[in-house]
């Protein structure tokens, strides 16, 4: 029997859980790079209309909470409606496991077959997956789901608030813990060197050329705190 047939077990290793771990990652560098940005686009407005710590605090922490909060609520609307949707698609094998097994054993012999098997090798193949557990089988080969790793809505939820948080704090702390003269080259800088991190690493994940990633992670950034610090600006000189 080839790979494209082993149903693994549950504390293998395999490439789904590999792409689990990457699709995770991938997501708490984005979640991260959202913090960054977010946060230093309101710290750096702020700093254009004030001098003051306090207000720069205020303003950094409100957007720090309302960004992670924002973050986690949407994190686990979306994972939790692909759970759902998981456990309709797995009740309905069940069912038709239970009504139909003769033409869901022909279904999954035609999709093993699809997979590049011989008719005779796929049908061997489907006899014994099925009597293993067809269940597991056909979630595996027809749904693409592992019955006992669905998704995790609170986990997702939880990296994303992690995520965000721990890159809002980066320009809000440069913001209001570095001498006034200071503040904004240290809180840009910082800011800028995080999101070229955040920009290479993410390429690195998707095998996506560095470069581009690079430019686009740090220009939008850099094009973010522009912006809202001339706002900020125009708002001081009106006497705002």
């Amino acid at each position: 029997m080839t790979d494209s047939t082993h149903i693994p077990s549950h504390n293998e290793p395999h490439g789904d859980s590999l792409g689990d771990r990457l699709n995770w990652l991938r997501a708490a560098v984005l979640g991260a790079n959202d913090g960054i940005v977010s946060t230093a686009g309101i710290v750096v407005g702020v700093a254009g209309a004030t001098d003051s710590r306090a207000t720069l605090l205020t303003a950094g922490l409100a957007g720090l909470l309302a960004g992670s909060m924002s973050m986690a609520a949407g994190e686990y609307v979306s994972v939790s409606t692909q759970r759902d949707s998981e456990k309709a698609a797995l009740a309905l094998e069940r069912r038709e496991l239970r009504e139909q097994p003769r033409e869901e054993l022909e279904e999954l012999t035609e999709l093993l077959a699809a997979r590049g098997l011989s008719e005779k090798v796929a049908r061997e193949a489907a006899e014994q997956l099925t009597r293993r557990d067809a269940l597991r089988a056909h979630a595996s080969v027809e749904l693409g789901i592992d019955p006992d790793a669905l998704t995790n809505p609170w986990h997702a939820a939880g990296a994303s608030f992690l995520a965000f948080t721990a890159g809002a704090l980066l320009p809000l702390l440069a913001m209001v813990l570095t001498p006034l003269s200071l503040r904004l080259l240290v809180t840009v800088v910082s800011v800028l060197a995080a999101l070229a991190l955040t920009g290479w690493w993410s390429a690195r994940l998707g095998a996506a050329t560095v470069g581009p990633a690079l430019l686009r992670n740090v220009g939008g950034g850099a094009l973010a705190m522009g912006v809202t610090y001339a706002a900020g600006a125009l708002l001081r000189a009106a006497g705002v």
